[in-house]
């Protein structure tokens, strides 16, 4: 079992890797950190943990082919790879449609178009030429011989590509219900794959709430959970037995940004559901559920906790026990 630290560059830089620090010093083997438009920019908030921090592994999770092309993706990338001596991880996902609106940028084909992205990612961090043998990465000194390319999944034909084209899965659930559908169908990508028995990373990218006290755990959680709530597909509602209904006023309070009223709709069940609360033995009764469905990456997401630094501590003996 991998240890994966999320975080999102929306805060002093200083404030973010000092995290990051102290994620290294607990054993997390992994940080990504959210690549959005509108936070600073991942590429350079990850080179700054490279040279602060000497043996977590690091990247972008996720960037997305629409805002940056696979080709500055695959240059940023390898370029981490030499700042942080042989580190670099990268996700790559679909972004979301909303976002996409917003820049008024066309969100078509998402599937193939990350399979595509990761197909030209893959050729240049390896090494290889592009466009009829024209285009590679010459001037880079990347350090791994191969540097691992995550895709973010949540629907069935992004989970069965991410098999198929990826070395790992950034699942985007936290829930064993939802680990049992998506396996399966990286499963089937893998058999897909050119290569059968490559060793796959079925990351559980989770909404993570660790505190002592239980309440406190799901109170820290509900406002993250109303935003996964509000952005589900119905099938996943259903899964959860979540009504339709309920999605609907949480929606309509987010849009309104009444974010109080939104959290107030979330029940402790719907926590359970979208995110993993609670304490230290909360959480690693959680992890070993995941681990025996096939789940072999835990990444500790928004929104941590109340006292993130303090809610990481608590974890020490966790990761410890795997």
């Amino acid at each position: 079992m991998k240890f994966s630290l999320e975080l999102l560059p929306n805060e002093p830089i200083g404030d973010v890797v000092d995290v990051v620090k102290v994620a290294e010093n607990i054993g997390f083997e992994n940080v990504w950190i959210t690549d959005h438009y509108n936070n600073r920019d991942v590429f350079e908030v990850l080179a700054i943990i490279a040279h602060e921090t000497s043996t977590i592994k690091m990247g972008s999770g996720v960037s997305n082919p629409y805002v940056r092309n696979p080709v500055t993706i695959a240059a940023a990338t390898a370029t981490l790879d030499e700042i942080s001596n042989g580190r670099a991880i990268v996700g790559v996902g679909p972004g979301d449609k909303a976002t996409m609106e917003t820049l008024n940028i066309s969100w078509n084909k998402p599937v193939s178009t990350v399979k595509d992205a990761i197909g030209t990612i893959r050729s240049l961090v390896d090494g290889d030429k592009i466009n009829d043998n024209k285009a590679s990465l010459s001037g880079i000194s990347k350090v791994q011989d191969y540097i691992p390319i995550y895709m973010a999944a949540q629907g069935p034909r992004m989970l069965e590509a991410s098999g198929e084209v990826a070395d790992g899965a950034l699942i985007n659930a936290s829930n064993e219900k939802d680990f049992e559908v998506a396996i399966p169908l990286i499963n089937k990508g893998i058999e897909k794959s050119a290569n059968k028995d490559k060793k796959f990373n079925y990351a559980a990218y989770t909404a993570c709430s660790i505190e002592d006290d239980m309440q406190k755990a799901y109170n820290n959680a509900k406002v993250v959970v109303a935003f996964i709530i509000a952005g589900a597909p119905s099938v996943v509602l259903e899964r959860h037995n979540i009504p339709l209904s309920i999605a609907d006023d949480i929606n309509v309070a987010l849009a309104s940004h009444n974010f109080k009223k939104a959290a107030s709709l979330v029940t402790d069940d719907m926590c359970n559901a979208f995110a993993v609360c609670g304490n230290p033995e909360n959480i690693m009764e959680k992890i070993e559920l995941f681990e025996n469905i096939g789940i072999n990456e835990f990444v500790v997401g928004s929104p941590i906790g109340k006292d993130r630094l303090n809610s990481l501590r608590l974890l020490e003996d966790v990761l410890a026990s795997f």
